[in-house]
This record gives structure tokens, sequence and C-alpha cells, in this order.
């Protein structure tokens, strides 16, 4: 017998080259996945970590050695290379810090017969002498500098106010305060305990107004640059009087040591925006005050307290931000931040406290004068506003009547307050793809379950491929649609909208039962599988009828207006709301849910429900008990990704919101999403800023809820795989 020459060999020696190197492409796709996941990460962890980081505060940058004999304030320059120093005498001198010249650059003397000093809020940079009789000079250093070719020259000057101001009292002046805001106004305290405002009025004209009772043991007099508010303090009870169209109108005495004596006062300061006042306490405590609105009246409210030690020396509220720095006997100094409550900052900077601080404009260097020495420090405080607390937690922010979520990163106010709290769009974000699962999943499953299990092979062969098709319409269509031509149409007939989603339901049951209950010998004529031709007609009518009796049905059951009935029953309305968008968004997730449901059910082996078939079961108990309980792992997986897309989906959300941050479960109202902020605020943010960062830890949230769900997802599908794997 002949030997066969025929071998498998060199064919299967290809083919194993081939699954090896298949293999090889598709594993070193599936890391490169997941180590662009692992970079995607990292990158946004490492934009975030920094908000979170403290802040740095850099000692002995410079020192100059000066004659400080009665010095009452100083200031620093944007670069940290020239300051001022005011003194007592009334004379204001420039100096070097990087020079080692022992005089100054520039002295300018204001006048000699000053007995009184006072300071506007440091924002505006005005001071004030006064004489005992009365005369009020402002002024307000101002450290200019020059470009001259390619050098930078210092050229300092003195701003005064073109008028000298007075009061009209006999008596001494014992201190004083002013505003400047399109005019001006000031407030003196006499030797005879009279209080008295002067101000310009609009046309012009000087008025006057005393208050008719005295001030005993008045310790400070305030007034806020707007001129409105002054607040005047006797040991810990505190005056708050508010100026009307001619006088000034005492509206309300406050204790600030809420009634315990170690509590007692020693100072207070305007914030930055003087709309708070920062209130020290001899313990060492600090609080924080503020006007309140409830119920049409204003009171003044403690707002927050930071302990801090009883050897505070003083405070030196920020600039333009809402924090202050506190200074103590040992050379501590600690900042803090009021809104976010963090302690920003604790360092040993000086052998012992200065005597005076001052902060630049820009925030980024600390001047302070011990002795006759002048000591700069530079700061590195990008993100004080920012910390877990003001992210996630309610914050009471100046003209808030309580405690609030809030998201707003822009306003028309220079002395805006960016407001970062991430719980508002988190709560959209979830508002928006709760509506839409409610909508996508009860009619992506159950089509999934009719498609794969009722229908026809050639109707199946049309219906699945049309809804896959529906995921290829890009959402940004679909958010046009939504926003432009569906919101509207949902407003101008809402009482319609809202019967159709109660009546909808009802008719494909009512549809059914009356199907069920005709004779055999005319539901036998119908082909098997083809019952949805059926109730499309039936649905199509029902849905032109209810739409064109939309004005009757207001009529009968809304007075005529469904809007005006909703608005009488605290429910507000808007155009865009989530109601639109569960409809747009749904409409975006039932393909993915449908697919993937409807793949795993249509692959549940066909042995299975033959065989329970087989066994005296109905259709429905197959279904029921052996079909969906087969498929459970893939139509959970199916909800779980279209979760995910839900979550992550920005352009229907974009276009189909009001893109209002607010919290409430109103259908009929909008919200604001992670996505949606993301792609309207990042372009407008500045690069490194806290929004900027924050946008990116909005993005982190997504990555990392997006990563859970799919986990989850992941996690669930193989222990019902596992559970359901002997069937």
């Amino acid at each position: 017998m002949g030997k066969a020459e025929f071998s498998l060999r060199e064919r299967d020696r290809k083919r194993l080259i081939k699954d090896r190197l298949v293999r090889l492409a598709v594993s070193t796709g599936g890391v490169g996945v997941l180590a662009a996941l692992v970079l995607i990460f990292v990158y946004l962890a490492m934009m975030v970590l920094p908000l979170f980081a403290d802040a740095h505060l850099t000692p002995d940058v410079a020192e100059k050695n000066i004659n400080s004999s009665q010095a009452v304030a100083l200031g620093i320059d944007d670069y940290g290379e020239h300051a001022y120093v005011i003194s007592q005498r009334g004379q204001v001198a420039f100096w070097q810090l990087n020079s080692e010249s022992s005089a100054p650059e520039k002295r300018v003397a204001l006048g000699s017969d000053f007995q009184l000093f006072a300071r506007s809020v440091a924002s505006s940079g005005w001071f004030g002498f006064a004489t005992e009789q009365g005369d009020v000079t402002l002024f307000r250093p101002q450290m200019n500098s020059t470009l001259q070719g390619q050098q930078r020259v210092f050229s300092p000057r003195i701003e005064k106010y073109p008028e000298t101001l007075s009061f009209d009292s006999n008596a001494s002046l014992t201190q004083f305060s002013f505003a400047l805001n399109q005019g001006w106004t000031i407030a003196g305290a006499f030797s005879d305990n009279s209080v008295q405002i002067t101000w310009k009025d609009d046309i012009g004209s000087k008025r006057s107004y005393q208050f008719n009772q005295t001030f005993q043991h008045l310790d400070q007099l305030l007034l806020t640059p707007d001129g409105k508010t002054l607040y005047l303090r006797s040991g810990s009870e505190l005056v708050i009087a508010k100026k009307t169209a001619d006088s000034f109108t005492v509206r309300e005495i406050v204790d600030l040591s809420l009634g315990q004596e170690k509590h007692a006062v020693t100072d207070i300061k305007l914030l930055s925006g003087a709309y708070s006042l920062l209130v020290s306490h001899k313990d060492g405590l600090v609080s924080q005050w503020f006007g309140v609105l409830n119920d049409g009246v204003r009171s003044f409210t403690h707002i927050r307290e930071f302990k801090l030690a009883s050897e505070l020396q003083f405070l030196l509220p920020e600039t333009y931000r809402k924090g202050f720095y506190s200074f103590y006997i040992n050379g501590t100094v600690q900042s803090h931040y009021t809104t976010s409550e963090k302690l920003v900052m604790f360092n040993r900077a000086y052998d012992k406290a200065p005597s005076l601080a001052a902060m630049s404009n820009n925030e980024k260097y600390l001047i302070a004068l011990a002795g006759d020495k002048l000591t700069l420090a530079k700061i590195d405080n990008p993100f004080p506003e920012v910390s877990l607390s003001s992210l996630w937690q309610k914050v009471w922010y100046e003209s808030y009547p309580e405690p609030e979520y809030v998201w707003q990163t822009t306003s028309g106010n220079d002395q805006f307050e960016a407001k970062f709290s991430l719980v508002p769009i988190a709560f959209g974000t979830l508002k928006a793809a709760a509506f839409a699962m409610l909508f996508a999943v009860p009619i992506a499953v159950f089509g999934a379950i009719y498609t794969a299990y009722f229908m026809t092979a050639s109707m199946r062969r049309v219906v699945k491929p049309s809804i896959e098709l529906m995921e290829a319409l890009p959402t940004v269509i679909i958010g046009f649609l939504a926003g432009l031509w569906f919101a509207p149409i949902v407003e101008r007939h809402l009482a319609s909208v809202i019967a159709l989603m109660l009546f909808l339901p009802i008719s494909t049951i009512v549809v059914g039962a009356i199907w069920h209950k005709l004779p055999k010998a005319w539901v036998g004529r119908f082909p098997n599988g083809w019952h949805a031709v059926i109730l499309m007609p039936v649905i199509a009518l029902l849905a032109v009828g209810i739409l064109s009796q939309s004005g009757n049905i207001e009529q009968w059951f809304f007075a005529g207006d469904v809007r005006v009935f909703l608005a009488e029953q605290g429910i507000d309305f808007d155009q865009r709301n989530a109601l639109v968008v569960g409809f747009a968004m749904g409409f975006a997730v039932i393909p993915t849910i449908f697919t993937i449901a409807e793949d795993a059910i249509f692959s549940v082996p066909k042995h299975l429900s033959d065989g329970s078939l087989a066994l005296g079961a109905t259709p429905w108990q197959t279904l029921i008990h052996v079909v969906l309980l087969t498929a459970s792992p893939g139509i959970f997986s199916a909800i779980m990704m279209g979760l995910g897309r839900a979550v992550g989906e920005t352009m229907i959300v974009l276009m189909a919101t009001g893109n209002t941050p607010i919290m409430d479960w109103n259908i009929l109202e909008g919200m604001r999403t992670l996505s949606a902020t993301i792609a309207v605020e990042m372009p407008e943010s500045e690069v490194g800023s806290s929004h900027y960062r924050i946008l990116f830890l909005a993005a982190l949230i997504l990555l990392v809820f997006t990563f859970a769900v799919n986990s989850v997802a992941e996690w669930v599908r193989q222990r019902l795989r596992e559970k359901y794997r002997a069937l």
C-alpha cells in the first residue's frame, strides 16, 4: 500500500503564526487602551491636585533698615521692589528695597499739624490725615513704573484729593473715617462724644448730619467705601447706621461678643468688598459677620468663626479676595480664607510680630515693619477659595439668606466672589441621566424583548438595523432639534404632552386586551409576529387626537392656562427643561441599550426555550423564567452602557436645557451638567486659575464615575453569568 504524502503541518504552522500575531495585536491594543486611560487619569489628577495644596510664604526676600518713627501705614508695589512708609508726622517716604542706600528715593511732606490718621480699604489705596480742628486731607501714594528703553524706571507720586474736607463742629476731633465714591463722605467722633457725618450730595452740595444721641467710649469708627454704612463700636457693642436721603439712621445694635465675656471684642476690620466685618476677640477668636435679608428685614448676622491663638496681634485682610492674614507675638503668620474656611498657610516668618504689614495689589508680596526694619516676603497662594467643604458642602456666601450650594463663576461686579460648588452641576448630571434612562430603558428593553423573541425574522431584519442606524445620528443634531423644534412644541402643547405620557401606555394595554378578546378566526388570519403593525396606527391616531385637543384639555383641567396653574401650585416652568432632555437624550440612548439587550436575548440558545415549551410552559413563562434570566447579564450591561452614555452626554444637554445650575427634581425645570459646564466654560476660563482647574476636576469626576459604572456592570454581569450558567 502506498504511503500518503498529505500533511497539515505547514498549514498548521502558518495558522499558529497568524494566531499569535493576532493575539499579540489584540493584547497590545487592550494594553494601549488601558495605558491611555491611566495617562488620562494621571494628567487630570496632576491638574487637580494643586487645588488642595497649601500656600507658601518665602520670608526675607528683601530687607531694608529705615527710620520708621511713628509709622502708621506702608505699602508695596506689584514687583516687590519698592515700598512706601507713611509716618504720623504727615510724610510719605518711598524706598527701594534692593538698594543699599540708607535714604529714601523720594520723600513727600503732606503737612505738619496732623494728629489723626485713617485709611480706606486696601483695594482703594486712599489714606487720610486730619487735624483736631476737623480739617481732613486725603491722599493716595502711587508707585508707577515706566519703560525707558529696556529698563523700568520707578516714578512714585502722591495723588491728593483736590478738596480739603472739614467738619462743622466746635469740639475737637478724636477719630474719623472716610469714603470716596463719586463724591466724598467723612465721619468723625468728637471730644463731646458726638458723631457727625459730612458728605457731598449728587448736586455737589455739602451736607451734614449729627446723631442725636452721644456715643460714650467709642473705640472704632468705620465707614464703608460707598459711604452708605457706618459702623460704631463701643467695646463689644456695634451700632450700624445706614444712609438715607439726608441723614443716617441707626438700623440695629448688635452684641458682637454673643453675650460671652470671654469673646469681648478688641478690633473690627472690613473684609475685601466691605460687605463683611472681621471681628477680633480677646480670646483669639475671629468671627465673620454680614447683613442677611430674611422676610424683608436685614439683620447683622454671625456667619462663621475661626479659632486662632490668644497671642494674636492684628489681622490683615487680603486686597481683593475674601481671606485674611493673622500675625502673632512670636512671629507666626497664618492665612485663612473665609468662604472655604480653609487654613491656607501656617508659617513662622518673623522673629517677632511686626507692628505693621501690607500686601501688594496682586497679592504676591507681603511687607512687614518690625522696629526699623522692612521685611519683604513672597507669597504663593493661588487657590485659597477651594476646599472640600466649598466644593461639596453648603456655603454661606455674602448677600445670601442662608448657606446654599452655588455654582457661579462670572459676574459683572468687580467685587464678585466666584462660587465653585460642584453639587448643583453633579446633581444636574444625575437628573438629566435619570430622566433620560426613565424614558429610554423601558422602551429599549421591552423593544429588544419583542424584537428578539416575538417578532418574525423578516420584520426583525428591517427593525433592528433601523434602530441601530439611529445611533449614527450626531448628538448635536438631536440637541439642535430638541432645543429649537421640540421644546417649543412641548411649551405650546404642555397639557397634551402630559396627557400623552398618561394615555399612551394605557392605550397600548387596551389595544392588547381588545386583540386578545377578538375571535380566533379573525386573529389567525394575521401573520404571527406582525402585531406591532396594528399598534402603530393606534398610537399615531391617539397622539394626533390628543395634540389637537390641547386647548380644550387646558380649559377643562387647568382653567385655560396650564403654566399659570403650575405657577399657582409653586411649580416653575422653563421652555428647555428636563422633560425635553429626557426625550432627546433618551432617543440618543435607546439604540445603545436596544442593540446590546436584543443581542443578549436573541443569543439565548434555542434548545432552552424549546425545552421549556416542550415541558408545558407558556411562551410568557419561558420568556420570564428562562430567556430573560439567561440574558440578564447582557441586559444589565446594556443598561449600564446606556447610563454611562447619558452621564457623559454633552451636546444634547448643552442645547436642550437652560444650563441653570439649580437643584430641583422638577421635570419642567432645567439643569446644568458637568459635561455641559466643561464645554461652555473651558474656553473662557483663565489657564491655571481655580476655575480652570475645577473644570478639570469635573472631567476627572466624569471619568471616575464612568469607570465605576463600567466596573460595577462587569462585576454584576460576571455574577449573573455564573449564577445562570447552569441554564
